[in-house]
């Protein structure tokens, strides 16, 4: 391990120690499921003192996974290893080493960990969560869940109040932060893939009502060029699992750098949630498809209700703020019909299943949209696609538009319709091959003539129709894989986590 550089989990097993077994971590994440450990009267279930005890002194099982998902049907008690430590296993016993490095560096001393008293986790998940269920893929089931997984995320949150009372929203998470946040010179979106477009989908919003300057960071680019983060900044880490590398190590260089911190994990207990200052949980549930789904929704919904609980204080956009509650309130019915396009996705899919590449086309909130839409298509259909800012057509990507060549266009109700329709007129004078997602009834008005393939969708709050607007292309994706005969759920060359830089 003193050789070691970069992030690893590892477990070592050997012939000539019998009975023991090393493991180790720096970056990637480790579990210790303990299973059927008696309860202490005193302390209840923690590892104190280098043991864990139970009723003959030893645990009956221990497991080791990188994963909660993995350990789940075995034992919902689990330890999470930190960083620089050690779990030494010898005869049923469990001490652990501790040593003091910054991540990445290689490793100059150790020094035994006098005494250790953490509370085993308990995991807020059950098997069936993890299982298919009636669907045949898990990716297939989790587009499906969405209603399900939004109702949970804001489950608690908002609060509508009585007829004297605003509609607010609470977030216990933050509420000891927020007035720091609304003090900031500047919010930071930090990401990286899917997470990234998350949180692209949610800066118009905060920059509307909190009106403090927000600005996006790639994780890798923002390391690589080692850009300013200043103590006056708030830096928000938006990371599915919550360990993603490259997310990590730009959280430890916004810490050394002063900034405030806030997480926005899927995962409690992850590493993002536990080296934040403060955060949020988007309690999607267990999300098993490596291409991420619910996962993004919940993400934008998330970042919408931040939004609202930092510009809380405003008198100026309290309307605004309430007709995006109650939007909130009604969005998962409004998913709800939006799958129900399902078959509709399939014949289009059917009709794209030898195409080379796919263009979507998106503006404003939904920029964001056509580049999540083109990176689902990709990631799992195998196929290329782009996600375009419809204002940059003329600056290059309007050479590519022939016959041949299908593009989406979002062109939905909200401030962009217009700049959107004129886009649409554009395209369709140089014969592109155009599919258009629109409002519902909007469909005469989008394609004159019936002179390209349209995409209805419910019209919700222009900040929350992302939402709405990414389901689709998430089905598209999913049928466009399933009928070119490809992985679903473990796309080629892609981990659900990306734990390495």
């Amino acid at each position: 391990m003193r050789h070691l550089e970069g992030a690893y989990a590892l477990i070592f097993k050997s012939s000539y120690y019998p009975n023991e077994l090393i493991a180790c971590k720096l970056g990637s994440p480790l579990l210790l499921g303990v299973k059927e450990l008696e309860e202490n009267k005193d302390n209840g279930s923690v590892f104190e003192e280098n043991k864990f005890l139970s009723k003959d002194g030893k645990p009956k099982e221990l497991f080791l996974s990188s994963d909660a998902n993995a350990v789940v049907e075995h034992t919902k008690k689990v330890l999470v290893i930190e960083d620089g430590e050690v779990v030494h296993i010898k005869d049923g016993g469990v001490s652990i080493l501790k040593y003091e490095n910054d991540m990445g560096k290689p490793i100059t001393s150790f020094s035994r960990a006098s005494s250790v008293r953490r509370a085993l986790s308990v995991l807020e998940m059950e098997v069936e969560q993890i299982n298919k269920g009636h669907y045949e893929h898990y990716m297939q089931k989790e587009i499906h869940e969405q209603p399900e997984s939004l109702t949970t995320t804001m489950r608690g949150r908002l609060i509508r109040g009585g007829s004297s009372k605003s509609k607010s929203v609470l977030l216990g998470g933050l509420k000891d932060h927020l007035k720091t946040i609304r003090r900031s010179r500047r919010i930071v979106f930090i990401g990286c893939g899917t997470s990234y477009n998350a949180a692209l989908a949610a800066r118009p919003i905060f920059e509307e009502l909190s009106g403090i300057p927000v600005t996006m960071e790639i994780a890798s680019d923002l390391l690589d060029r080692e850009g300013p983060i200043y103590r006056e900044d708030t830096a928000v880490f938006v990371s599915q699992s919550g360990e993603t590398a490259d997310t990590l190590l730009a959280l430890q260089y916004a810490l050394d750098n002063g900034a405030l911190c806030v997480g926005v994990t899927n995962t409690v207990g992850s590493a993002i949630a536990r080296n934040t200052h403060c955060g949020v949980h988007i309690n999607a549930g267990a999300e098993i498809g490596v291409a991420s789904t619910k996962a993004y929704t919940s993400q934008i919904v998330v970042m919408a209700m931040l939004s609202l609980a930092i510009g809380g204080d405003t008198i100026s956009n309290k309307a605004r703020r309430e007709a995006i509650i109650d939007s909130l309130y009604d969005l998962p019915n409004k998913v709800r019909e939006v799958l129900e396009l399902d078959q509709e996705m399939k014949d289009l899919a059917n009709l794209l299943i030898a195409e080379q590449s796919l263009l979507v086309f998106g503006r404003g909130y939904n920029y964001a949209t056509a580049l999540e839409g083109a990176l689902k298509v990709k990631e799992v259909a195998l196929m290329h696609s782009e996600g375009i800012l419809a204002g940059e057509m003329k600056h290059g990507p309007l050479a590519l538009v022939d016959e041949s060549l299908p593009i989406v266009v979002i062109a939905t109700r909200d401030a962009c319709f217009s700049k959107q329709q004129s886009v649409i007129q554009q395209l369709h004078a140089r014969r592109g091959r155009l599919i258009v997602m629109c409002s519902e009834g909007d469909a005469a008005s989008v394609c004159p003539g019936k002179s390209c393939r349209t995409i209805e969708v419910p019209q919700v709050e222009d900040c929350l129709q992302p939402v709405i607007n990414v389901v689709p292309l998430q089905l598209l994706a999913y049928h466009l894989t399933v009928l070119r005969g490809f992985n679903v759920d473990q796309p080629r060359n892609l981990a659900k986590s990306v734990t390495t830089q």
